[in-house]
């Protein structure tokens, strides 16, 4: 059943261009800015950019709602992430095999999405033992970890559904989520880039204007499927122009 609230004035297909524009200027930025350039503009762009990702796992979960097949679902998100993984890599001047590097944005965010799509399907089955549940949750944050958000990107979309029609609790799902995400690599990496996840905070007042109604663009989701593969492609062309093989992330 769709949301009515008239002062809800976002569809999803505005919003989900919101997240395209804010992932693009975040991107350009990493591009134009190699490394976490602390620099207060370049700062103010990667904070434009964190509105991004609390979007994807906010339309995951709304995705996992609407769809008449979840097997399909799945099926395509895995396939994205797979075409996604070496469009990442080339980008951001990452080794193709997983690992190789470290354990941190060895792969695109789009794994942990489609395992968050896994997940919530689990959790949702009921002829599954809550024990056999547990098990498989661990599996999965452990699987997904290595990626772009880290197992944030499974918890926070699974937390998102088991929230929805409850805004409140969606929001304070984000805060928590990103917060550990934060911590930890405040803690372990990078603490100006862990303070920096913190303002993903602000897609919540974005979210909050969701009508709940898709928008008069039909084939919006197959936009962002190809464009976020191809736009990568594009940014690490331009990286081997511009600097040659080198690492744009650390």
């Amino acid at each position: 059943m769709k949301r009515v609230d008239n002062h809800k004035f976002l569809n999803s297909n505005q919003l989900k261009l919101i997240a395209i524009i804010a992932m693009t200027i975040d991107h350009i930025t990493w591009l134009l800015f190699p490394g976490l350039d602390t620099v207060w503009y370049v700062y103010i762009l990667h904070i434009i950019g964190r509105l991004t990702a609390p979007i994807m796992w906010f339309f995951i979960s709304e995705g996992y709602h609407y769809t008449h097949d979840v097997k399909k679902y799945i099926t395509r998100l895995f396939v994205f992430a797979i075409i996604s993984h070496f469009a990442y890599t080339f980008a951001f001047g990452i080794p193709f095999l997983p690992l190789s590097t470290g354990i941190f944005n060895q792969t695109s965010v789009m794994w942990s999405l489609a395992w968050s799509v896994v997940l919530i399907w689990i959790c949702n089955n009921e002829n599954t033992k809550s024990w056999i549940k547990w098990i498989l949750i661990i599996i999965i944050c452990f699987i997904t970890f290595p990626s772009d958000w880290s197992t944030i990107a499974v918890m926070c979309p699974f937390f998102l559904y088991n929230h929805r029609n409850n805004f409140k609790l969606q929001a304070r799902s984000i805060v928590f989520w990103t917060f550990i995400y934060s911590l930890v690599y405040f803690i372990f990496l990078n603490r100006s880039y862990g303070l920096l996840q913190i303002f993903t905070f602000l897609s919540i007042p974005v979210l909050y204007f969701y009508n709940g109604e898709r928008g008069s663009i039909k084939g919006m989701k197959w936009f962002f499927y190809i464009y976020y593969p191809a736009h990568l492609i594009i940014i690490g062309i331009l990286r081997l122009v511009l600097y040659g093989n080198i690492s744009l992330i650390f």
